[in-house]
């Protein structure tokens, strides 16, 4: 069989593997649909207020959402709402002015009561304490929502509950009758206007998941157009759900990790590996302490210990005869007797003198190699 053939064989095979394991997977396989919820994603991860401001659009009503209370760009008219989801007392004292001017004129403003803060309680020009709302200690208590053919629900289950002076009209209230005469809801007629204030608007929010189904749950969407119902129709409802700005820090550390967490092991793991490793310290080498000198007399007593003087000598006439070579040529260039007497005229040395010096020391006379060593240094210094 050729190549060819043998190419072709392959193929055909590899089509037939492919086949089968089609026809299994079809065969074992059923085809069918399910329902999943996807996470949220866009503005509903941001805006808690999303999903109300879509409910009034789809009515045919007017809503707008805005992260801060910009009275200036909301342009507020008397038929309008504000609906605020923080807390109203981080507003400053314009802002307040600007709100109660314009609920005075028709306006329906809606707020949560917080706990209580002593230091924002202590404000007397806060916008709870100009309507006369005391926030307090009670713990949520349920209250019970009947809806025609819906089952029996239980609202401001969390949140707080609020007390009130008495300084503003009360048209509504929902949740007293306890011992401390405390409400979870309650509007008051402030002028022409009304202002609702509510110790939890979980029921107002986007859905968070079969728990909490939020609009989607009928008694909700009910209990909202109620707490709506002043103006609903009437002009644009504005819904402010962040007053206060989340810090960058919390944001950062909040939703950033999936960076920052691999970036810090990654530093921790450069400094580990730069820097020294944990346990006992290792000594440092030891530095090399003797001078030039001290190596040269170590040498030279080592070579005097195994016997070897004459190399010491011979490496002293050699530097004198090469400083000789180069300040006196002639005298260099002799031998014997004759350069003898050559360098005893140069220096003006006795002729003994310099023959002594120049004379190998027997092996074993230390008194003669130290005195002929000694006499090639000075001859050598004279130069």
């Amino acid at each position: 069989m050729n190549t060819r053939g043998r190419y072709s064989v392959i193929a055909l095979a590899a089509l037939l593997l492919c086949g089968a394991v089609v026809a299994l997977f079809l065969h074992n396989s059923e085809r069918g649909s399910h329902q999943i919820t996807m996470p949220a994603y866009g503005e509903p991860t941001y805006n808690p207020l999303f999903a109300l401001r879509e409910s009034i659009r789809r009515d045919g009503g007017t809503a707008q959402s805005r992260r801060q209370l910009d009275l200036p760009a909301m342009q507020l008219q008397p038929g309008d709402t504000v609906l605020m989801l923080d807390d109203p007392r981080l507003l400053t004292a314009s802002q307040v002015n600007g709100l109660l001017d314009w609920v005075q004129f028709g306006g329906h403003l809606v707020l949560r009561a917080p706990r209580p803060d002593d230091d924002l309680d202590a404000d007397e020009d806060n916008l709870l304490k100009r309507l006369g709302v005391i926030p307090h200690e009670a713990f949520a208590r349920c209250q019970p929502w009947l809806v025609q053919g819906q089952e029996k629900h239980q609202e401001f289950c969390s949140g707080s509950r609020f007390a009130l002076d008495g300084k503003t009209r009360i048209e509504r209230r929902w949740g007293d009758g306890n011992e401390d005469q405390t409400v979870a809801w309650a509007r008051l007629r402030y002028g022409t206007g009304r202002v609702d204030v509510l110790g939890d608007m979980d029921f107002l929010r986007n859905g968070q998941g079969p728990a909490d189904s939020g609009l989607r749950d009928l008694p909700h969407r009910d209990l909202t157009r109620l707490v709506l119902d002043p103006n609903y129709g009437k002009g644009t409802i504005h819904l402010i759900y962040a007053m206060e700005m989340p810090s960058l820090w919390k944001t950062v550390i909040k939703r950033g990790w999936p960076i920052w967490l691999p970036l810090l092991l990654a530093l921790l793991a450069w400094l580990w590996a730069r820097s020294q490793r944990f346990g006992a310290l290792l000594p440092s080498p030891r530095e090399e302490r003797r001078s030039l000198l001290e190596h040269i007399r170590a040498s030279g007593e080592l070579l005097h210990r195994y016997g070897k003087a004459p190399l010491l000598y011979d490496a002293v006439r050699q530097s004198f005869l090469a400083r000789l070579r180069r300040r006196s040529p002639v005298a260099a260039a002799l031998t014997g007797d004759a350069q003898a007497h050559a360098i005893a005229e140069h220096l003006q040395w006795p002729v003994s003198r310099v023959q002594t010096a120049l004379q190998v020391p027997p092996s074993r006379d230390d008194t003669a190699l130290r005195e002929r060593i000694r006499l090639l240094i000075q001859m050598r210094n004279q130069l």
